[in-house]
């Protein structure tokens, strides 16, 4: 009697157990921002976005995965002490021109398939830390130091959302990432800073020198160009005049050919005598003829020099009576 008491005991005990269970799993409420998957014998079904109440097969028959769709957030990036030293190496890496830096990132996640969240991948979010870690790395890889300290983050920052996206979509765990955020880019340790600000600075006076002789440059460039143009100038004028004076030269030669082809004899003699007189302008002149004989001719250098005389002792006399009036 004792044994069977005990038994029905037992009985309403696992039957009271497994009414609880029923009523306990049968059903599940979900959030505005939640979305869930109704796993049957580890086979799950379509994801559920609708909030409220919703019921289900008891327990293990039937169980719900919610998840949130909200986003999230993870961080890949070092860490500082109070000193500000740098204590975390973890996202140590080298840049294309062979500087080490590291790097803060911080990237926004969203689940867009809880399926696919839930079966394919063990770990979705590690999966997704070490491509943002690759995809950083990669991207900080093909840049310079300069860009990554200075005004290259930006474009450092979209490269590595867009290789991160393609490779989570490649992955095909469920995941969506909203966005990548380039927080910082630092040197490993103050001495390294030190060193790429004198780097830095040696780069930035380099530079100036640069402009500098550029400047002295564009302006002896002109001053050479305005100087050739001058000479040019000057040239092209002297070429003008020495082309008048060749015409006008031209034009009285003509003209002597023209009184020469008139009278030959006496145009010859003319031009020889003219020439002689400008050739030996002090000289005095004998015409001889055929026989070496003295011709006889009138004296005009010494009839020149009379009239001259006279017109002198004309202008000094009438001076004088000037005066003495």
């Amino acid at each position: 009697m004792g044994t069977k008491r005990i038994l029905v005991s037992l009985g309403l005990a696992v039957t009271g157990l497994l009414l609880l269970l029923i009523v306990f799993t049968t059903w599940y409420t979900v959030d505005e921002s939640e979305q869930a998957v109704v796993i049957s014998f580890g086979q799950a079904g379509a994801p559920i976005t609708d909030s409220g109440l919703h019921f289900k097969l008891p327990w293990p028959i039937q169980r719900a995965e919610i998840l949130s769709k909200e986003t999230y957030s993870i961080h890949f990036g070092y860490k500082q002490d109070k000193s500000g030293e740098i204590v975390d190496k973890e996202t140590k890496m080298i840049t294309g021109d062979e500087y080490i830096v590291l790097t803060d990132l911080t990237v926004q996640w969203r689940i867009v398939d809880p399926k696919k969240y839930l079966f394919n991948a063990e770990e979705p979010i590690e999966i997704l830390r070490d491509a943002a870690s690759a995809s950083i790395r990669s991207i900080i890889g093909s840049s310079t130091i300069d860009a990554a300290l200075t005004d290259g983050k930006a474009e450092i920052e979209a490269k590595t959302r867009d290789l991160l996206t393609s490779l989570v979509k490649k992955y095909d765990i469920g995941i969506a990432v909203q966005g990548v955020k380039l927080q910082d880019v630092e040197l490993p340790n103050a001495e390294v800073r030190a060193a790429f600000t004198a780097v830095t600075d040696a780069r930035e006076t380099k530079n100036t020198k640069i402009n500098e002789a550029k400047k002295y440059e564009n302006k002896r460039t002109k001053e050479a160009i305005g100087e050739r143009d001058a000479i040019k100038s000057q040239a092209q004028g002297k070429k003008t005049a020495r082309i008048e004076q060749a015409r006008g030269d031209v034009a009285v030669f003509s003209d002597l050919y023209n009184e020469y082809a008139k009278n030959k004899e006496i145009t010859r003699e003319r031009l020889i005598l003219e020439t002689l007189e400008q050739v030996l302008p002090k000289a005095n002149l004998y015409i001889m003829n055929d026989s070496g004989e003295t011709m006889k001719y009138l004296p005009l250098q010494q009839l020149q020099k009379t009239q001259a005389g006279e017109s002198e002792e004309t202008d000094k006399s009438a001076a004088k009576g000037g005066k003495a009036s």
